[in-house]
């Protein structure tokens, strides 16, 4: 574990921060590439991420401060703006993502909202599973005891399962993307069912990856963490999604309205 980098007397960085600086930059050249591949306007997706990299950067620390340390915080109310101290929630900060760029999309009246998500989809996967790698080397997000070869001192290395996990999904997507829509199964037929497999994947690989923890993670619900239940909760809506079930429901929602 490396969780800081000494480049001088006096001066030493984060190794957590400077892995996410680099993953979020490389992900920033990434979404422009990614742009052109579905006739994104680049100014678009551009404010489009940095709204993104603030509302998932604020409600992962919300989070963190609301749930998980909220005793500590009201005694010491300034920590909560010592943001290289770490503590942050990724499901806090995805909801919050999720509400602004719904909120973006809609402001700008986006005609092919779906393919904004599809765009974004690899690239989401790609900044949490190597932002992982930050964790690992800051030693946060530990595993349970084991003995087993791949044991990180004497643990399991469940950061490093959740960048495994989401290079798995980023190259079935990839996989996926270059086949016509019109030639793919029928469940990722539509724009944004790319986006939507990456949210079941991504909860599939989450809940693994929980199982294997052994950090705190605030208390827990029903004997799991709460992001575990947030797992189960994604795997449900992403699930009926593809399956075509929530889609049936509010056309038929829609249609039940209109003949009242």
């Amino acid at each position: 574990m490396y969780p800081i980098i000494h480049l001088a007397e006096g001066l030493d960085i984060p190794t957590y921060f400077l892995v996410i600086s680099l993953v979020v930059s490389a992900g920033l050249f990434w979404i422009v590439r990614r742009s052109e591949v579905y006739s994104l306007p680049k100014k678009n997706v551009l404010d489009l991420s940095l709204l993104l990299m603030l509302s998932a950067l604020l409600g992962a620390r919300v989070f963190h401060v609301v749930y998980e340390n909220f005793d500590f915080y009201r005694q010491y109310p300034v920590r909560i703006f010592y943001l290289w101290e770490g503590g942050f929630v990724f499901y806090g900060g995805m909801i919050l993502a999720f509400i602004a760029t719904f909120t973006y999309l809609h402001f700008i009246h986006a005609p092919k909202k779906g393919d904004y998500f599809d765009a974004f989809a690899p690239v989401l996967s790609f900044t949490y599973g190597f932002g992982r790698v930050g964790c690992f080397m800051a030693g946060c997000c530990y595993g349970k005891d084991c003995d087993l070869p791949w044991a990180v001192d004497h643990r399991h290395p469940t950061q490093l399962y959740a960048t495994f996990w989401e290079i798995g999904a980023i190259l079935l997507l990839l996989g996926l993307e270059k086949i016509p829509r019109n030639k793919r199964p029928k469940m990722l037929s539509r724009p944004g069912d790319l986006f939507i497999l990456w949210m079941f994947l991504h909860a599939v690989g989450r809940i693994l990856m929980e199982h294997y923890r052994e950090d705190f993670r605030g208390e827990e619900i029903f004997g799991l963490s709460v992001s575990t239940v947030f797992s189960f909760g994604l795997l449900l809506v992403s699930a009926a999604l593809l399956g075509g079930f929530a889609r049936r429901w509010i056309v038929s929602a829609q249609n039940n309205g209109i003949q009242k």
